[in-house]
């Protein structure tokens, strides 16, 4: 009964008029990094790397795992209702695949905020996100992505070929390029988010 009224008072927590400004900041702030994208050698040029996850990583790590989802899905919809290129869908797949990540890193550090909290919360937050990447881009960003630039799918499988050999269909393209790619992206996220999460950690403190 403790444990339930614990955790009832900190999704109340999460509402109050304080955090809820913070995690409009930090909304804001997630859609400005997600426009500041770059691609990265070794992967094909339609995979741009991006920080925007950071912000979301602070509010979950602050206010609890309701709130890193809350920043992910205001940044995703910041982002379609200012003129995305694939309409809802690009949006969604972003959001979805955001919070695969956030929310198991948000969950673990919740029960355990520490340093060891931490680290088990981004590996089950980094496999969750290169699973449910790799799922989503599989069945729904590059069939969808061929249909709307009306090119079939080999021919963004041959912009994978180019980079890496191995890559030959669609199945090898996300096993040996979207993958790794959201492996390496969750990665750079966990150490950059828990950086800057301590430096501004005074900021929250009044929220444990």
């Amino acid at each position: 009964m403790e444990n339930i009224q614990r955790v009832a008072g900190q999704k109340k927590r999460v509402f109050e008029t304080s955090n809820l400004v913070k995690m409009g900041l930090l909304s804001a702030l997630a859609f400005i990094l997600m426009r500041l994208d770059f691609p990265i050698p070794g992967f094909p040029p339609f995979l741009k790397m991006d920080v925007s996850d950071i912000p979301s990583v602070i509010g979950a790590l602050a206010m609890g795992p309701a709130a890193g989802v809350i920043i992910q899905f205001a940044k995703a919809f910041l982002y379609m209702v200012s003129g995305s290129d694939t309409g809802f869908v690009g949006p969604l797949a972003n959001f979805i695949v955001g919070a695969a990540y956030v929310l198991p890193l948000g969950l673990v550090y919740k029960y355990k905020p520490n340093l060891k909290g931490f680290i088990i919360g981004c590996f089950g937050g980094t496999i969750s996100m290169a699973a449910v990447g790799g799922l989503m881009n599989y069945f729904v960003m590059i069939p969808f992505y061929a249909v709307l630039f009306g090119m079939g799918i080999d021919v963004i499988v041959a912009m994978g070929t180019k980079v890496n050999a191995s890559i030959t269909d669609l199945k090898t393209l996300v096993l040996y390029s979207i993958v790794p790619f959201n492996l390496l992206k969750a990665s750079g996220i966990s150490i950059l988010g828990y950086g800057v999460y301590k430096a501004l950690q005074p900021l929250f403190r009044t929220n444990k």
